[in-house]
């Protein structure tokens, strides 16, 4: 048997190893991946609303058990009921996560609950993006037709007591970072301006009926183009 050389086998093990593929970069994990979030759903609805944009989410590197869909009765207070409760739906997501602080994403009638707790209660201190979608933040004149029977309907209501609240001094109290995104074509905000707060990253969805803005892609980038950001 022909013995191969000290020489040889250097000049062959370079060819190998010249010639292998180069291992593929790991893809880089979104900026704050780690932090959870928690999509909070509008009037009438349910969890579910949000499968699409979290299909989205996780297909673009976000780890599935950090996203977190809440669910509340909508015809109840925003304020005196459902921020306390929301309250404790964060400090559980942050007892199982380990994490410090999350990341919220609300549609619709879910921006009054979470904007109170952010504003009076711990949610300064516990979330870090903030993002309203469709949010009735200054009130909906089409809330007056649900309002004499639901509670939900009467703090969308222009001038309302949560609305007014809200609304008073800072609308966006640091250190959150607030994004809203509204609709030209929002057929259940109106104005559709309401949406929109001083301070925040206001940004212009394409001509969307109300619950398009749940599903629509472009809709879908600009909440993780908001929640991968510092």
């Amino acid at each position: 048997m022909r013995r191969i050389t000290v020489p040889v086998l250097s000049a062959l093990l370079s060819v190998v190893v010249a010639s292998a593929p180069a291992a593929a970069a790991p893809e880089r994990a979104p900026a704050g991946a780690d932090r959870p979030v928690i999509f909070v759903h509008g009037r009438n609805a349910g969890p579910g609303v949000w499968d699409g944009m979290i299909s989205r989410l996780t297909a673009a590197g976000r780890p599935a058990d950090r996203l977190f869909a809440w669910d509340y009765d909508t015809a109840q207070s925003a304020n005196e009921t459902l921020a306390p409760r929301f309250q404790a739906y964060v400090e559980e997501v942050l007892r199982k996560t380990g994490a410090s602080q999350v990341d919220v994403v609300a549609h619709s009638l879910g921006s009054l609950t979470t904007r109170w707790y952010v504003k009076f209660g711990a949610g300064a201190t516990t979330v870090h993006h903030w993002v309203s979608l469709a949010g009735p933040n200054h009130g909906t004149q089409l809330a007056w037709l649900c309002a004499p029977y639901d509670q939900g309907c009467r703090d969308m209501t222009p001038g309302s007591y949560v609305v007014s609240r809200l609304d008073e001094g800072t609308e966006t109290p640091a250190p959150v970072r607030y994004t809203t995104v509204w609709s030209p074509c929002d057929e259940q905000i109106a104005p559709v301006s309401s949406t929109a707060l001083s301070g925040a990253r206001n940004i212009e969805a394409p001509c969307l009926k109300h619950n398009e803005l749940l599903t629509d892609e472009t809709v879908a980038a600009e909440v993780r183009s908001a929640l991968d950001s510092d």
